[in-house]
């Protein structure tokens, strides 16, 4: 059997009717670029997600203090909450077997940074050196914190990517002196930007850490009326239990040791807060590792429905193919008779017709891929949602097309191949 020959006639057949051979196409065109938009989009949130829980540390624990209302918390404590205090971080250092760091943080949100007649909004976060390495930022520009400024309560600060573009364009921004709300602070370094940032993951708000100004804990708690604030909470009055429900920090960042379980480490967390806050719930334990599992069980029903929906224009474009190939069945008869009778074989009329089905479905994946990859730019730019196109999505594609090819061309390449010789030389 003579391959190249018999699929110089299927492109031949094809060319004859060249604009019905196209219609043909269209349903695996539209199918295939389908599934290489959805499956774009898909593969653009996971990668956004998984981006995003990075920023928090896959084997990180956050404790983030939150302020309960009057009717939670236990009889005894009638809801009054203590809030995040350094003695719960001193307490989860003991278990120093399970974390390598604990990192108590102050954040103060809603207030600006001044540079000259510039101004931006700002995150402030007052916290130690090891918040660094813990939270993957990197310094680009200057030098990280040190301890020395903690102890000593240097007014230093450390200023991400989106503040130094809004204070001071292209200029080097290190040595400067900024203004922090009512706090002038000399710029010691510049975080790395990070490629996305202020979303939010499974419900928690990362935000935009572009936008977050570091500075010693010390100097957050001292000379921002942090310490003013949890004084006045604890100090009574007649005001006393309603200033009561105060953070003297808000967030405790513990890093788990690389031999240690997430899962378990987290569990304990849970137990040794809610004993030390005698039940008042004023926290929130917050696990990157659980939100990212849970990110991607997400991420898997949504591309198994996405695909699904592609899908069924492919079965559509299969349907089609086996339409027309039945039609063309129908009209070539004679034309099959006459090959039987000259000596072609059963087998070289089935190759004939399932490489013309095949043909059709893989110039329609083709023309269907660089479709896919226009909608997937489309939608990038004017939905502004992030699409990234994986290899293989394009193999899938393909060999999705190639199998429709086969599927829905073999019934009527059988039905081609099985017509008596005789009976399809009489056919009119």
């Amino acid at each position: 059997m003579d391959y190249h020959k018999i699929t110089r006639v299927s492109l031949a057949s094809l060319l004859v009717h060249k604009f019905r051979t196209f219609l043909t196409m269209l349903g695996i065109i539209f199918g295939v670029a389908a599934v290489i938009a959805m499956l774009s989009i898909g593969e653009g949130a996971r990668q956004d997600a998984l981006e995003q829980i990075e920023l928090l540390g896959v084997r990180n624990i956050i404790v983030e203090g939150s302020i309960p209302s009057e009717s939670t918390g236990s009889e005894e404590t009638g809801g009054r909450s203590p809030g995040l205090t350094m003695e719960d971080v001193a307490n989860l250092a003991l278990f120093d077997n399970l974390f390598e760091r604990v990192i108590p943080a102050q954040v103060t949100e809603g207030i600006k940074a001044y540079y000259a007649d510039a101004e931006c909004d700002i995150r402030a976060i007052g916290t130690r050196p090891e918040y660094f390495a813990a939270m993957n930022l990197a310094i680009k520009d200057g030098a990280c914190l040190r301890a020395e400024d903690d102890a000593e309560q240097n007014q230093v600060c450390i200023i991400s990517a989106d503040i130094k573009r809004n204070l001071f364009a292209f200029a080097d921004p290190v040595g400067k002196v900024i203004k922090i709300d009512d706090l002038f602070c000399t710029i010691i370094g510049v975080v790395q930007e990070k490629a996305t940032a202020g979303a939010r993951v499974e419900g928690v708000d990362i935000g935009n850490v572009n936008a977050n100004v570091y500075l010693p804990l010390s100097v957050s708690d001292k000379k921002m009326n942090r310490e003013i604030d949890y004084a006045m909470s604890r100090a009574g009055g007649e005001d006393a239990a309603a200033r009561y429900n105060q953070n003297e920090i808000d967030q405790i960042i513990l890093q788990v040791r690389a031999d240690q379980n997430v899962g378990q480490a987290a569990a304990l967390v849970g137990r040794v807060m809610q004993r030390r806050h005698r039940d008042v719930p004023d926290y929130t334990v917050i696990v990157p590792e659980a939100l990212l599992a849970q990110s991607q069980k997400t991420q898997r029903i949504f591309n198994i429905v996405m695909g699904a929906i592609a899908g069924i224009s492919l079965l559509v474009g299969g349907i089609g193919i086996m339409n027309i190939m039945l039609a063309s069945v129908l009209e070539r008869t004679r034309e099959i008779g006459v090959r039987r009778a000259v000596g072609a074989s059963r087998r070289d009329i089935l190759s004939q017709f399932l490489i013309e089905a095949v043909t059709i479905c893989l110039i329609g994946c083709f023309i269907g891929v660089f479709c896919g990859l226009a909608l997937a730019r489309i939608i990038s730019g004017y939905a502004d949602w992030r699409t990234v196109i994986s290899v293989s999505s394009i193999f899938l594609a393909v060999g999705v097309s190639t199998a429709v090819g086969i599927i829905f061309g073999y019934f009527p390449a059988r039905k081609a191949a099985s017509l008596d010789p005789i009976e399809a030389l009489r056919y009119e």
